[in-house]
């Protein structure tokens, strides 16, 4: 979840209220920087590039039917 804020005398100060419970430990990154370093490379992050590790799973009916490819279920008609 994002929550946006500002520092104000050193502590940062949210524009909304947030569910946090006191003692949340939190990640601060600023939105301003003319490093772009100190922002995380996505591009290694495996979830980022999730469509080049799909595969063709040779089923058509994959997303009707997952029930019965995971688990077994008698098969079930997809309307066609």
């Amino acid at each position: 979840m994002v929550y946006q804020g500002t520092i104000q005398n050193g502590v940062v100060v949210f524009s909304d209220p947030v569910p946090l419970p006191d003692g949340t430990t939190v990640k601060v990154v600023s939105a301003v920087s003319d490093d772009a370093t100190t922002l995380p490379d996505l591009a290694d992050d495996p979830l980022y590039n999730i469509g080049e590790l799909a595969v063709d799973m040779g089923s058509s009916d994959l997303a009707t039917n997952i029930d019965h490819y995971l688990y077994g279920h008698p098969k079930v008609n997809d309307g066609q």
